[in-house]
């Protein structure tokens, strides 16, 4: 388990400024506060301010979005024309809450629209030419897609031959083709506020320059706050760094999540064990709610998730908030099966710089879920497959270092097709194309990160003892940093000497561990707790001294503040 442990630094090198913690003082903050933000490239009162009070007046003006005021006028034109607009969305939590905020939007002014969620093990990911011609034959002549699109250079073409005016909205890497469309909206296309916008963050940005293009002449402004749930639901549930713009989406949402005026996000709460008004923080969302939406296009339809959110009443969300709570346990079902027998291959591969694994009989809607549990525990480059067809479909996650996108393009003769990032892609192959795609890869991987492994690294954010680790004002200001994710990763900590006085396993499945630790240089004891890692702490660890690197908040169970400390790592002292 144990890691490389690295102190944070700033990458230019320079030595903390005596007067930032002069200003820290002045926005009410510590100066252990402030050095933790500094280190994170916080350099100015502006961004200071920004980043502790990320509020909406922050939000960047539509002009700096690329192609967002073409996509409004067109969008804006079409529907008072009467044309019959259809949104392209997508089978995940980024494409589903896009594809609600935009029918929530509309209906506020009066329109309805047709919707299309392609089924993952049909379609699969984007656009396809059937798909539109059957959407020409309902009459339809005007298209949004939603998180999708900017690859769809055929599926674009057909829908223009059919007589279509084709807005695109996406945030995906840009191919070297763009889709001759009226709109491209997508924050890579030129510099903008956010190049790591979500999905649903152009949707939001879209729509909200549609709504006041739709409001002119004084007809009644929909309120977009009310859409910000949505917004962070999906960009948390797609990963993007809590940076900038998403920082302040997400955290507005987060206030909206808690309020759970929209049925369907409270009904969602009470499945995953929430009280309907609980306020969740961003890890709640990504493990829980964000899980349920996605297990809805993984193992059934898409279409489940979509109605829950525009659910008009509590009665009709809870029967689907119930049905998606089914859908994941049979995706968590589905998962463990699939990443045991993963990992028996896995362990047969240890001496390879990557992991290409392929089953015949696997749910391609969990195998980028297994693919990242692969990661977590070998900390390589990998890859799932699975058969689809006559085919091999596949996703992949990476690790820092490794551009995995890059990657997939060096072995591209090898593949029928792929798409992705620079830590997570998907891609399709000929079985018969499988050894040497695997050999070419672990090639490519080799010339990237060299022969040998590469250490798992643990980024540290400075030293801090239980009595510290105890103090309720520090551990609120740590909450000002909140939400935590990609690109705001939680402070890390590292502990001075601890001695183990217990060790209990809990859980079902008796695999998270619980340790009782005291600091003996402060007389502090606390309880931490390690998830999932309970093999990594021997049963003899008791009587010893150990160190920790730690995450310390504030657990509110039950009504009841504690100091909630979540192991990251540790090293026998």
């Amino acid at each position: 388990m144990s890691k490389n442990w690295v102190f944070r630094t700033r990458r230019d090198e320079a030595a903390f400024p005596a007067s930032f913690n002069d200003m820290a003082e002045r926005c009410g903050i510590s100066s252990r506060l402030a050095r933790l933000l500094w280190l994170r490239g916080i350099d100015d009162r502006e961004q200071l301010a920004e980043y502790l009070s990320p509020g909406l007046r922050h939000l960047a003006r539509p002009s700096l979005w690329p192609g967002m005021e073409k996509a409004a006028d067109i969008l804006a034109r079409g529907l008072r024309e009467g044309r019959k607009l259809a949104v392209w969305g997508d089978y995940d939590a980024d494409g589903v809450t896009s594809t609600a905020l935009v029918l929530q939007v509309l209906r506020h002014h009066g329109y309805e629209a047709m919707w299309h969620l392609p089924d993952r093990r049909e379609e699969g990911y984007g656009m396809n030419e059937s798909g539109v011609e059957r959407l020409a034959e309902q009459g339809v002549s005007l298209l949004l897609t939603v998180d999708c699109g900017i690859s769809d250079v055929a599926a674009i073409a057909r829908a223009k031959e059919l007589g279509m005016e084709v807005v695109v909205t996406d945030h995906h890497l840009l191919p070297e083709e763009l889709p001759d469309a009226a709109a491209l909206c997508n924050p890579k296309l030129a510099d903008c506020p956010c190049a790591s916008l979500s999905g649903v963050g152009v949707t939001f940005f879209l729509m909200a320059e549609l709504n006041a293009r739709l409001a002119e002449g004084g007809a009644p402004r929909f309120d977009m706050r009310r859409t910000l749930d949505l917004v962070a639901l999906g960009t948390l549930a797609d990963l993007v760094e809590l940076e900038g713009q998403n920082r302040i989406l997400v955290k507005n949402g987060l206030l909206v999540i808690g309020e759970a005026k929209r049925p369907g996000i409270s009904e969602l709460k009470v499945v995953c064990g929430f009280a309907p008004l609980a306020s969740l923080g961003a890890g709640q969302v990504i493990f829980s709610l964000a899980p349920r939406i996605n297990a809805a296009g993984r193992v059934a339809s898409a279409e489940t998730a979509l109605e829950l959110l525009c659910a008009g009443d509590c009665d009709t969300a809870a029967d689907l908030a119930r049905r998606l709570d089914g859908y994941n346990a049979q995706r968590r079902q589905e998962e463990e099966r699939i990443t045991e027998e993963a990992m028996l291959q896995a362990e047969a591969s240890l001496n390879d710089p990557a992991l290409v694994i392929a089953g015949t009989d696997w749910n391609q809607g969990v195998i980028g879920i297994v693919a990242s549990r692969l990661v977590e525990r070998y900390h390589k480059p990998t890859l799932v497959l699975c058969t689809d067809g006559d085919t091999l479909k596949g996703s992949g996650r990476s690790i820092s270092g490794f551009d995995l996108h890059d990657g997939l393009a060096r072995c591209a003769g090898d593949l029928e097709s792929f798409g992705g990032h620079r830590m997570a892609a998907g891609v399709r192959l000929r079985p018969e194309r499988l050894k040497s795609f695997r050999a070419h890869f672990f090639d490519v991987v080799r010339d990237v990160l060299g022969p040998d492994p590469v250490p798992t690294v643990q980024m540290i954010d400075g030293e801090l003892d239980f009595k510290e680790a105890s103090n309720f004002i520090f551990l609120k200001e740590l909450e000002m940093m909140q939400p935590f994710g990609v690109g705001n990763p939680e402070p890390v900590f590292q502990s001075p000497p601890l001695l183990v006085r217990r060790r209990r396993l809990f859980g079902q499945q008796k695999n998270h561990v619980l340790l009782e630790l005291t600091d003996e240089s402060c007389n502090v004891t606390l309880q931490a707790k390690a998830w999932r890692q309970a093999e990594q702490f021997p049963a003899d660890l008791e009587g010893r001294r150990i160190r920790l690197a730690y995450s310390p908040g504030i657990d509110m169970y039950n009504g009841v503040a504690s100091v909630d400390v979540r192991i990251r790592d540790w090293k026998l002292v």
